[in-house]
């Protein structure tokens, strides 16, 4: 439901009085002493920050891009709308947010919103931590009874002649309006009032019965006092730049608070060039009717989610509160000490500069991007530290794409290994040759390419070397696990980052079938640049390029020792904090029962990993039936483990084309006795085949493959001749499923009784 519906139902207006009005309420009174004191901190008029309020609760409530965001005037502007009114006067600034309000309308009919969250969220934190930082050192001395400086440094050196020299009721006010406002939230049946209204009220109630001398909030006519936009005066160029300013600032922090409303509630994802437009709209009407900047604030967004709001109407509501209260009893809030205020602000100012984000950048590396911001903001000023900020994140980003490690270590006396991983560029050339020149020549090299890119620069310097090392007497051995940058360079082939599909060669290639990379240069002269070479595929296909092509040409098979040994160096870092997390135990959900056949490898064709499948091989995946001679309890106990003490959800056996098993019942069983006596176990399989007949399936291979169907239906059914498996089936805790690998289609069918059906692949387009 939104407020721009046609109509709204009964349920939806139930709603809306159950929830939005109780947290409309809630947010209403924490808005309308933010709004007082951000006025004071801006240097505007005090009416101004609750038109603000009004027009952020009633025109981006009605119009934004989320359903809970609260808008309103946000400290994070108060610097520039100070410096702003410094420099053009109130009635100009006004006239610059509503120009600003105008930008921001037309970036979000551009749609360029998310451009937004291109942002660095270390620059945002540091520039409101900077902002929290100056306007804490500033409100301090208004409530040791002095007055703030031009500058945050200033404040810093008038700070201990503050301290020192002024004791007056301004202090007690002060300190009595955090002592409140610490305190507050620790009560429980105390949060029913936000904090910052009680400290506000009795701050006021204080100061009236003592009778202590304190500035009142100057709130003579209430809105009526509030003046409308005049043109600035000045530099066009400045003046451009400061709508630019407001305009980003304010965009900036409403979208990324939009973002995070997400996160507070189950409704609808929030819209943000919806959202960009509707700050853009009010912007537009708080800077004609003389109010302050607006912004998605996070303070009341929080507090108005957290209140239970359920639609934008508790949002539109509040605002309606604010001006209702404000039109009424504007004498009330004529009552409040500037110092109250004050001290309320230094409250915000501390809270804004949050170590909860600096722990969170922490763990990114991002914190010389936080601290550098915040110091640029306090030291220099909100445009210049919001610059440097984005320009060191900026830097810091291209560090990190450019990144490269070099490994090197010597594996044995004359074969070394060198690992270069990250984005091999120009930048990382020095680091790369540095490190390949403490090679010895004449040695064997195994050289590991982790890369997302390679440019020209780096692939010249690699290869040059190679050439040179291979010329000497040397070898080297290149794998790309990930992406073939550099084959691709040799063989004039172009790619890009988002094009290079992943490398999977080296876990699911037989040994025989290891592309492996052979040597270049001088060992392979030939017409082409560097070389010629021919590829020969696996099906004895060839073809012609440049030399360093993979060869696919089975080499003989590698000792097992030799595949450990890639596993160590390639596959065990990578699957390493996966095992350490599963080497305490197991839970599986399936019991994979398959033939012991070579050619079947269960996660492959399942695409299954560590701890997925509990595996059960032997030859024709049989299940021996309860109390079967000969007896057999290896399999059973497989199964009773898996049932009863992994507690699978399924069992799964799974038959294959071509099964030498169900060849020899078909045929003669071979003289070795141990598999005749094996092989008793598929007789009834064979029996099943038999009764059912000649096959008049069209796609039918021949009576075999039909006998290896056949196969895995009787095993299921095997399977519930146990009573622990069968009384579990009956319940519904277990499933019993059946699938055929075709090997030479490379094809997972599933089987159902006698039925046979492909499983469907997923298809992509584009």
């Amino acid at each position: 439901m939104t407020i721009s519906d046609g109509t709204i139902s009964h349920r939806d207006w139930k709603s809306v009085l159950r929830h939005d009005v109780p947290a409309s309420l809630v947010v209403f009174l924490v808005a309308v002493p933010l709004s007082l004191g951000i006025a004071v901190a801006s240097g505007a008029p005090v009416a101004a920050g609750l038109v603000a309020a009004v027009v952020g609760g009633v025109v981006a409530g009605a119009l934004g891009g989320s359903v809970v965001q609260v808008s309103g005037p946000a400290a994070g502007l108060s610097l520039v709308v100070a410096e702003l009114v410094h420099t053009y006067g109130w009635r100009a600034t006004c006239a610059i947010t509503a120009m600003a309000g105008l930008l921001q309308v037309g970036l979000g009919a551009l749609r360029v919103a998310r451009a937004a969250l291109g942002v660095s969220p270390a620059v945002v934190h540091g520039m409101l931590a900077g902002v929290g930082a100056v306007i804490a050192l500033s409100q301090l001395h208004i409530v040791l009874g002095g007055s703030p400086q031009r500058s945050a440094l200033e404040n810093v050196l008038e700070l201990p002649a503050q301290i020192v020299h002024n004791h007056t009721h301004a202090v007690l006010i002060g300190v009595l309006t955090i002592t409140v406002l610490l305190v507050w939230g620790r009560i429980p049946r105390l949060r029913a009032v936000p904090a910052p209204l009680a400290a506000l009220m009795i701050a006021t109630l204080t100061a009236g019965v003592s009778g202590w001398d304190l500035t009142k909030v100057d709130l003579r006519g209430g809105f009526s006092s509030v003046q409308g936009p005049l043109a600035p005066q000045g530099d066009w160029h400045a003046i451009a730049g400061a709508v630019l300013l407001v305009a980003l600032l304010a965009g900036v922090e409403s979208l990324l608070t939009c973002v995070a409303s997400n996160r507070l509630h189950d409704g609808p994802r929030a819209d943000l060039d919806r959202e960009l437009t509707a700050q853009g709209v009010a912007n537009v009407v708080s800077g004609v009717l003389g109010g302050l900047p607006v912004a998605g604030v996070v303070v009341r967004t929080t507090t108005n989610a957290r209140a239970g709001a359920r639609s934008r109407w508790s949002t539109v509501l509040h605002g309606v509160w604010v001006l209702l209260f404000t039109a009424a009893f504007a004498w009330m809030l004529a009552l409040i000490p500037l110092e109250a205020l004050a001290a309320l602000l230094l409250f915000i100012g501390v809270q804004m500069v949050n170590l909860g984000h600096v722990r969170n950048l922490r763990n990114h590396r991002e914190v010389p991007v936080y601290a550098v911001t915040m110091a640029g903001v306090v030291l220099i000023g909100l445009a210049e530290g919001v610059a440097i900020g984005l320009g060191l994140a900026a830097l810091l980003a291209l560090r990190r794409l450019a990144w490269v490690s070099v490994d090197v270590r010597q594996d044995g006396e004359r074969h070394w290994r060198v690992v270069v991983t990250g984005s091999l560029t120009f930048l990382g050339v020095p680091r790369l040759t540095e490190a390949l020149r403490a090679i010895p020549a004449g040695s064997a090299v195994e050289l590991d390419l982790h890369l997302d890119f390679m440019d020209n620069a780096a692939f010249e310097a690699l290869h040059t070397w190679r050439l040179e090392h291979e010329r000497a007497g040397g070898e080297v051995d290149v794998d790309e696990p990930h992406g073939e940058w550099y084959s691709a360079a040799i063989s004039g082939a172009r790619l890009s980052p988002a094009r290079i599909p992943p490398r999977h060669d080296r876990w699911w290639l037989p040994w025989a079938y290891r592309r492996r990379a052979h040597s270049s240069g001088a060992h392979s002269p030939g017409p082409g640049p560097y070389g010629s070479f021919e590829v020969v595929g696996v099906d004895g296909g060839s073809f012609a390029g440049h030399d360093d092509a993979v060869i696919c040409e089975p080499q003989g098979v590698p000792d097992l020792l030799e595949g450990t040994r890639e596993f160590h160096r390639r596959t065990a870092p990578m699957v390493r904090p996966l095992l350490t997390r599963m080497a305490r135990g197991q839970s599986p959900s399936h019991l994979f029962i398959t033939c012991a056949d070579s050619r079947i490898v269960p996660n492959i064709i399942t695409a299954s990993g560590p701890g997925d499948l509990f595996t059960l091989r032997n030859i024709g995946n049989l299940v021996p039936r309860a109390g079967s001679v000969p007896p057999d309890d290896s399999v059973a106990a497989a199964v009773e483990y898996a049932v009863n003490v992994l507690e699978v959800r399924m069992i799964t056996v799974c038959g294959h084309s071509g099964c030498g098993a169900m060849a020899a019942l078909l045929g003669e069983v071979p003289d070795l006795p141990a598999l005749r006596a094996w092989l008793r176990h598929g007789r009834q399989s064979l029996a099943r085949f038999v009764a059912a007949g000649p096959g008049q399936d069209a796609d039918d291979a021949g009576p075999l493959d039909r006998l290896c169907r056949v196969n895995v239906i009787q095993q299921l059914d095997n399977l519930r001749t146990h009573p622990f498996v069968d009384t579990l089936v009956r319940a519904g805790r277990l499933e019993l499923t059946g699938l055929y690998f075709d090997i030479g289609a490379a094809r997972v069918h599933v089987l159902e009784q006698e039925r046979f059906t492909p499983v469907p692949e997923l298809r992509t387009t584009g």
